[in-house]
C-alpha cells in the first residue's frame, strides 16, 4: 500500500513542504530510503524501530520503500522520524491514515517513543498554513512557537502514541492556542539591563542616545574597565520596541537555528550577541557545508556587539564590509543560494592601545610601531560604515562612589523614539528607516547647511585632518542630532558634536 505524508524542509530562513512516499509491499524484505537523506534520516529505521516496538507496534518484516520529494533536494536531521514512523504504520494498514493527508508531522524520536524538539518550526508553520493544511503535529516543547502563526491547528505531543491514537482510534489532542499580540505587548518591556546603572559617562551616554535614534553604528574606545561592555549591553533598552512583523523575522531566524526557547514563543526584545574574538567568518555571516544563519543574522532588528575589535581576526572583519551595506547575507553554493537578513546595528569596543592606557600610559609600554600595527588592525573600508567613534574615559571614585541613580533607559527611549518618528516621516516614501541608511543623493536633499554650519564642517575637514569618508558620515549624525532636538535644519552646534564623534578619523590616532 502506498501512502503520502507531508513534512518541511527549511531552506535559508523559509520552509518548503515535503511529501513523504511510503510503499509497503510483500515482494521482498528490506528497508530503502532515497530523495538525498543525509546520515541522521538513514539512521532514523533503528530508532524508529525502537520507538514503535515500546508502543506496542513494529516495522513490518515486509519490502518498504520510502521516498522524499522533491528528490534533488538535500534533506537534513532527525526531524521527519515521526513522519516517517507514522507513514510506515499506515501504508502496512497498522493504523488508518484518512485524515494523514491534512496535517504536517514533524518530530525526532527517542527509542521510548517519546519526542525531542526540532529546528525550524515557525517557518515550517507559516508554509503550512500558506498551503492550506488543516494543522501541525508535532513536539510539544514547540508547540508554543507554531502556535503564533493564526488559522492552523497546531497539537503539541509527547509520544508517538498519542499521534497514532489521533488518527486510528480519534481520540483527540488539546490544541495549543496562543494569543500572539497579548504576549507580544506584555513582554516588550523586558529588559535586563538599564542606564541608570551606569556611573558617570555622560558624554557616552549621549553618544548611546544618538547612535540609537538614527541606527549609527559606533564603536567605543576607552581603557579597561570604563564601562564600554556595560553600556553596550543596555543599548537594546533605548531602541525603539519591535514591531509585530520585526518580531516575526528575528523569530524566524532564531528557529532556523534552534535558538528559542521552550518557555518562549516569540521574540519581544531585540536580540543582543555578542560573540567570543576568536569566531571564525563562517560563525559570524553564516553559510557551512548545510548553511545555518550566523551571527550578525541572529542580531538581525537588533544589536552586535564586537568586543575587543581589534582583537578579531582581519578576515573576520573584513566579510562583515558587504552585510553592513547591503543589511543581508548571501551564501552561495554550487547547487543552491541562500539569503539571510542583517540589518543591525553595530556597537563595538577596543582599547586605546595594546597596553589599554594610551596616552595616558604611565609605563609608556606601548612603541609607535606597535600604536600603528594595533590601529591598522581595523581596515578604512570598514571604520568608514562605523558613523561615531566615542571616547569613553576612565570613571574617577567621586562617580563611582555617587549614591544618586543616573537617568533611566526609558526616558532615553522616549526622545529615540520621537526622533524615529521624524524618521519615518521623512522616509515615507523611500525604502529608508533611519538616518543611517541615507545615501548621497538623500543627504544632498535632507541635509542641507548654513553658511556658518558649512564653514564649520570645512574648518574641521582642515583642522582635525579629518579623513574624506568622515564628510557624509557627520551629516547623517548632525542630522540625527538635529532630530532630537527637533529642528527642521541641521545648526552649527549639530555639526560641532558630529565632529566630535570622529575621533578615530584625527591625526591623534592616525599618528
Amino acid at each position: 500500500m502506498l501512502i503520502k505524508i507531508y513534512g518541511s524542509a527549511i531552506h535559508g530562513v523559509a520552509a518548503q513542504t515535503i511529501t513523504i512516499e511510503v510503499n509497503v509491499d510483500t515482494g521482498g524484505v528490506g528497508y530503502h530510503l532515497v530523495g538525498l537523506p543525509d546520515n541522521a534520516i538513514k539512521e532514523s529505521s533503528y530508532r524508529i524501530s525502537a520507538a514503535l516496538k515500546n508502543v506496542g507496534y513494529k516495522i513490518p518484516g515486509k519490502k518498504i520503500t520510502i521516498n522524499m520529494a522533491p528528490a534533488d533536494l538535500r534533506k537534513e536531521g532527525s526531524a521527519y522520524d515521526l513522519s516517517i514512523a507514522i507513514g510506515i504504520l499506515a501504508a502496512s494498514d497498522q493504523i488508518l491514515a484518512e485524515e494523514i493527508q491534512n496535517y504536517i508531522i514533524m518530530g525526532e524520536l527517542s527509542l521510548d517513543g517519546s519526542l525531542q524538539p526540532i529546528k525550524g518550526v515557525l517557518p515550517i508553520a507559516i508554509q503550512a498554513r500558506e498551503e492550506g493544511f488543516k494543522g501541525i503535529i508535532l513536539p510539544i516543547q514547540n508547540a508554543r512557537e507554531a502556535a503564533i502563526v493564526s488559522d492552523l491547528d497546531v497539537y503539541g505531543v509527547e509520544n508517538i502514541k498519542q499521534v497514532i491514537d489521533f488518527f486510528n482510534e480519534g481520540q483527540p489532542i488539546e490544541k495549543v492556542i496562543l494569543d500572539t499580540k497579548k504576549e507580544f505587548h506584555e513582554r516588550i518591556n523586558d529588559f535586563p539591563f538599564d542606564f541608570s546603572e551606569v556611573k558617570g559617562q555622560e558624554t557616552a551616554k549621549r553618544a548611546m542616545e544618538v547612535a540609537a535614534a538614527g541606527g549609527h553604528n559606533i564603536i567605543l574606545i576607552g581603557p579597561p574597565g570604563s564601562g564600554k561592555t556595560m553600556l553596550a549591553k543596555r543599548v537594546p533598552s533605548i531602541l525603539p520596541p519591535l514591531t509585530l512583523k520585526e518580531a516575526l523575522e528575528t523569530t524566524k531566524i532564531h528557529s532556523v537555528a534552534g535558538k528559542i526557547g521552550t518557555e518562549t514563543s516569540l521574540m519581544t526584545v531585540r536580540p543582543f550577541r555578542a560573540p567570543h574574538h576568536t569566531i571564525s567568518d563562517v560563525a559570524l555571516v553564516g553559510g557551512g557545508s548545510y548553511p545555518q544563519p550566523g551571527e550578525i543574522s541572529l542580531a538581525h532588528n537588533g544589536v552586535l556587539f564586537l568586543d575587543e575589535m581589534p582583537e578579531f581576526k582581519r578576515t573576520v572583519l573584513e566579510v562583515m564590509r558587504q552585510p553592513l551595506e547591503d543589511r543581508e547575507v548571501t551564501i552561495s553554493r554550487a547547487r543552491f543560494t541562500v539569503n539571510y537578513p542583517a540589518s543591525f546595528m553595530l556597537v563595538a569596543s577596543m582599547n586605546p592601545s595594546p597596553s589599554g592606557f594610551f596616552p595616558d600610559d604611565p609605563n609608556n609600554t606601548s612603541s609607535v610601531y606597535e600604536m600603528q600595527r594595533y590601529m591598522n588592525k581595523l581596515s578604512g573600508p570598514l571604520l568608514d560604515r562605523i558613523d561615531i567613534h566615542i571616547e569613553v574615559q576612565k570613571v574617577e571614585f567621586e562617580q563611582l562612589s555617587e549614591k544618586r541613580k543616573g537617568e533611566q533607559s526609558k526616558d532615553i527611549r522616549e526622545r529615540v523614539l520621537k526622533a524615529r518618528e521624524i524618521q519615518n516621516e521623512r522616509y515615507i516614501n523611500l525604502n529608508i528607516s533611519s538616518n543611517a541608511q541615507i545615501g548621497p543623493k538623500e543627504i544632498e536633499a535632507f541635509c542641507e547647511l548654513d553658511e556658518t554650519s558649512f564653514s564649520l564642517i570645512k574648518l574641521a575637514m582642515e583642522k582635525l585632518n579629518l579623513s574624506a569618508r568622515a564628510y557624509d558620515r557627520i551629516l547623517k549624525v548632525a542630522r540625527t542630532i538635529a532630530d532630537l532636538e527637533g529642528s527642521e535644519k541641521i545648526l552649527s552646534h549639530h555639526i560641532s558634536e558630529a565632529i566630535q564623534y570622529r575621533s578615530l578619523d584625527r591625526e591623534f590616532w592616525n599618528a
